[in-house]
C-alpha cells in the first residue's frame, strides 16, 4: 500500500487520498523537528505562552473548518466537533497559563537543610505521539500543548481515517507563528512507525488506542529505552446504587453512553444496576434508548450520527453477537438499519455474562452493557471485576458515601459522582491497569516528558 484513503462513514463517499511517506522521508522530518526544537528549548516558559494563546485563537477562529472535517471523516455530529475545538483552545490557554508555574525551577534544600539545590525540569527533545480517530484535534493537542510548553517537539502520527484533520491541526499551529518544523505530522505505515520509535532523536513516545496496540507501542519503547505514556481503552462502569436517584442515573447514563457515539474511551459502557432500583433503571434507560434520533451527524437535530468506519461498524456487529450468544439479552436495537453508512442503532443488552465482549471488553459504540448487582458492595466488586481502569461512575444521594466509594474502592484512575465528563484542562487524565500509565491535563503532562534535573549548590 503506497496511499491511505479517507472516507465519509455518513455516506460512504471518499474524501481524499494521501501518500504514504517512506523511512527517509520520517526520518528527515524528525531531524527538521528536532533543530527547531534546539531553538525552541532556549525560550523561557514565560516566552513559549503567548505562542500557546494564539494557538488557542487560531482554533477558535477556524472552528467550523475544523468541526467540518472531523464531521467528514469520523462522523462525529458536527456540534460535538465545535465542542471539542473549544476545549482544545482552553487546554491552549490553561497550558499557557499555569506552565510557567507548573515547570518553574523548585529550590530545595539537601544535607540536613545545610546546602541548596534546584529541581529544573528540562525540555528532552522531539516527543512522538500516536493518537486514534474518535477525537481528531483533541487527542493531538492534549500532547502538544503540554510539550510546547515544556520545550520539546512534536511529531504525529495519526489514524489514517482522520489525516485531514491531523493536517489542518498542523496548518493552524504554524499560520499562528509556531515554528515551522516544531510540530510535524508524519503520514506512516506501521512497520516505519516501529522504526520511528527506535530513531535515536526521539526520546519519548506516547500513544492512546485500545490496550492491544498499548502493548505493542510500550514494548518497542522499552526495547529503545524510552519514555512513553499510553492512553488505552477501558469499559468504564457506571454504577446505580440502592439510593440513586433514577431519574438522573438514567438521562446522565444515556448521555454518557451516547456521546461522541459511544466512540469515547472514558464513555459510560457498562452499567452496573443494584437489584433494588434494576428494573426502574433498566426499562427507562431503554426507553431512552429507543426514542434517540440517529442520522446525518450534521444536522442539529441529530443526536447520534454514523460509527467511524466500516472496519468499526463490523467490530461491533461482531461483539453484539457474540454477547448474545454467550447469553446476553437484547432489550433494544441490534439491528443495524439498511441505508448508507456505517449506522449502529442505540443497543441495551442485558444480563451481560463474564467471557462475552459486553462483559470483559470494550464497546466503542453506542452500546450499552445493563449488569444486575445483588447490592452496593456487589455492584463495586463487578465494577472492579475488569481488566481495565481508565474512568467509571457512581450514582448515589449519599455524596459522602460516594467519594468513599471513589476514592478507596474504585481501581480506575478516574471517577465522576452523579454526572458525566469526557475531560477538563485542571484534572488528571489516565488509567490503571490495562488501560496505561501515565496522565494528561491538571499539570500532570507537562512533566511526563521532562528532564527532572537536580543542580547542588555548593
Amino acid at each position: 500500500m503506497t496511499q491511505i484513503k479517507t472516507v465519509n462513514p455518513a455516506t460512504d463517499t471518499q474524501i481524499a487520498t494521501y501518500a504514504l511517506m517512506g523511512a527517509e522521508t520520517a526520518h528527515t522530518m524528525i531531524e527538521q523537528c528536532h533543530a527547531a526544537f534546539l531553538e525552541w528549548r532556549q525560550k523561557s516558559h514565560t516566552d513559549r505562552a503567548p505562542y500557546l494563546r494564539k494557538i488557542a485563537a487560531a482554533l477558535r477562529d477556524n472552528a467550523d473548518a475544523l468541526a467540518e472535517i472531523m464531521t467528514d471523516e469520523t462522523g462525529k455530529l458536527l456540534r460535538d466537533g465545535q465542542t471539542e475545538v473549544a476545549l482544545c483552545a482552553a487546554i491552549f490557554e490553561y497550558t499557557a497559563e499555569h506552565g510557567p508555574d507548573i515547570l518553574a525551577d523548585e529550590p530545595r534544600t539537601y544535607a540536613g537543610g545545610e546546602k541548596h539545590g534546584i529541581v529544573a525540569h528540562c525540555p528532552i527533545g522531539v516527543i512522538y505521539s500516536i493518537q486514534p480517530w474518535n477525537f481528531p484535534i483533541y487527542q493531538p493537542v492534549r500532547v502538544l500543548a503540554s510539550n510546547l510548553m515544556a520545550g520539546n517537539g512534536v511529531v504525529l502520527k495519526h489514524a489514517s481515517i482522520c489525516t485531514g484533520s491531523g493536517l489542518m491541526l498542523r496548518d493552524i499551529c504554524v499560520s499562528a507563528g509556531l515554528p515551522e518544523n516544531l510540530f510535524q505530522v508524519l503520514i506512516v505505515d506501521h512497520d516505519v512507525s516501529d522504526g520511528i520509535i527506535g530513531h535515536d532523536l526521539v526520546r519519548g513516545v506516547t500513544m492512546t488506542g485500545s490496550d492491544g496496540a498499548g502493548r505493542h507501542i510500550g514494548q518497542m519503547a522499552t526495547k529503545h529505552l524510552k519514555k512513553s505514556v499510553l492512553e488505552l481503552g477501558s469499559n468504564d462502569a457506571y454504577l446505580v446504587l440502592e439510593d440513586a436517584d433514577i431519574e438522573l442515573a438514567v438521562e446522565t447514563c444515556v448521555q454518557g453512553r451516547l456521546f461522541n457515539n459511544g466512540e469515547t474511551c472514558v464513555s459510560a459502557k457498562r452499567f452496573v444496576v443494584t437489584e433494588k432500583v434494576y428494573d426502574s433503571f433498566t426499562d427507562a434507560f431503554v426507553q431512552q434508548m429507543e426514542a434517540i434520533k440517529m442520522g446525518d451527524p450534521t444536522q442539529d437535530d441529530t443526536q447520534l450520527g454514523p460509527v467511524s468506519s466500516v472496519e468499526q461498524f463490523d467490530t461491533l456487529c461482531d461483539q453484539v453477537a457474540k454477547s448474545i450468544e454467550g447469553g446476553a439479552t437484547l432489550l433494544c436495537g441490534g439491528t443495524p438499519p439498511e441505508r448508507v453508512g456505517q449506522y449502529y442503532p442505540p443497543t441495551v443488552l442485558a444480563n451481560c455474562q463474564p467471557g462475552t465482549p459486553a462483559y470483559d471488553d470494550e464497546l466503542f459504540g453506542p452500546v450499552a452493557s445493563v449488569i444486575r448487582a445483588k447490592d452496593d458492595d456487589d455492584a463495586m466488586r463487578i465494577a472492579n471485576d475488569s481488566r481495565y481502569g481508565l474512568g467509571g461512575g457512581i450514582f448515589s444521594k449519599d455524596e459522602d458515601k460516594a467519594v468513599q466509594l471513589a476514592r478507596d474502592h474504585f481501581d480506575t484512575g478516574m471517577v465522576r459522582i452523579n454526572s458525566f465528563g469526557a475531560a477538563d484542562p485542571n484534572m488528571p487524565f489516565g488509567g490503571v491497569k490495562d488501560s496505561g500509565f501515565g496522565r494528561e491535563h491538571g499539570g500532570f503532562g507537562m512533566k511526563e516528558f521532562v528532564n527532572v534535573k537536580a543542580i547542588y549548590l555548593p
